[in-house]
């Protein structure tokens, strides 16, 4: 039996139309998809006065872990910058760094924000903890050299979409477990943080031809845990594991109503609210997975981008000038 799904957006279904969806992902498609342009980051500079900086920094086993620095190239004031850390997108299994680079940008736009953005290794060729570890090393890099890179280390902000989303719960959760950097707020954009695929909104969406869907997720976890389950799988993989959600920083998370992920993300802010934490939670009506993302002109996509920019404005006006 067909389940009932959450009807689309109007406009974000048009804008679909126009879009090959996928119910599956295999080894082949994906080493197809990997070869696809990455994101356009030159054009998304070029009207805007930024100052750029590649960095390579080392992983814990010795690899170089890539960063791109875009900066405010006339900063209106002499004061540090809040940063913008950022983890992209791609089921973990594809991606780089530039991967919705323009949702970052944004803010760098808005107000001043220094955005570094972090290429960790992949699945499957990586797994484990090695992709948040990477992570991590990039974070720590930046966080090091705050005052070079003239970033407030009191507001780093660590930010990402979908794997991205979950990378970045599960960071957050790493440096509060070891105490160190300081992470003023996580945003969590339709972030992926349970490996298991046991709710109601994946299953609503397996079975289907989707952006992402059920079979999609199993195979992006299949390539990340590279064999480990039970209790092998780290709450830094898989965030939706952690026991334990206190003492984490002001969280946004948001997701689309009709997607996979809709509802291991309301729990995840359900559980940061019962250990007594802050979190702001929007569901977007009729949003598929990553919809913001693929079609920021639709209408309900603007009203998504313009609130998490606007919390993020409040966050930091409360933690010191924006």
């Amino acid at each position: 039996m067909t389940p009932a799904r959450p009807a689309l957006d109007p406009e974000l279904r048009e804008l679909l139309t126009g879009m090959p969806l996928m119910s599956e992902l295999t080894p082949e498609l994906l080493a197809q998809l990997r070869q696809l342009p990455s994101a356009p980051v030159d054009s998304l500079l070029a009207d805007r006065q930024v100052d750029r900086r590649e960095v390579s920094v080392p992983a814990k086993d010795g690899a170089r872990i890539r960063l791109s620095v875009f900066s405010p190239a006339n900063p209106d004031r002499a004061e540090a910058a809040p940063c913008v850390y950022w983890i992209h997108g791609g089921g973990m299994v594809m991606g780089d760094r530039f991967s919705q680079i323009d949702i970052p940008l944004e803010w760098l736009d808005e107000f001043g924000a220094v955005v570094v953005s972090v290429e960790y290794r992949l699945a499957p060729e990586a797994t484990g903890t090695t992709l948040v570890e990477d992570c991590y090393q990039g974070l720590l890099w930046t966080a090091e050299h705050a005052g070079e890179l003239g970033i407030d280390p009191a507001r780093i902000i660590v930010a990402g979409a979908s794997a991205g989303g979950g990378l970045a719960a599960g960071l957050t959760l790493l440096a509060r477990d070891l105490g160190a950097p300081a992470i003023a707020a996580q945003v969590l954009i339709c972030p992926m943080l349970d490996h298991r695929n046991t709710t109601v909104s994946s299953r609503q969406y397996s079975g289907v031809p989707g952006v992402w869907t059920g079979e999609m997720n199993e195979f992006g976890w299949r390539a990340v845990l590279g064999g480990l389950s039970g209790d092998e799988v780290s709450a830094y993989v898989s965030p939706a594991l952690a026991e334990d959600l206190s003492g984490l920083p002001a969280t946004y998370i948001d997701a689309g109503s009709a997607e996979i992920f809709r509802d291991e993300d309301t729990d995840y802010a359900t559980r940061i609210w019962a250990a007594g934490g802050q979190a702001e939670l929007h569901v977007w009506a009729g949003g598929f997975h990553g919809f913001d993302a693929l079609y920021p002109q639709a209408a309900i996509s603007a009203t998504a981008r313009r609130t998490r920019t606007d919390w993020l404005t409040r966050l930091l006006h409360s933690n010191g000038s924006a």
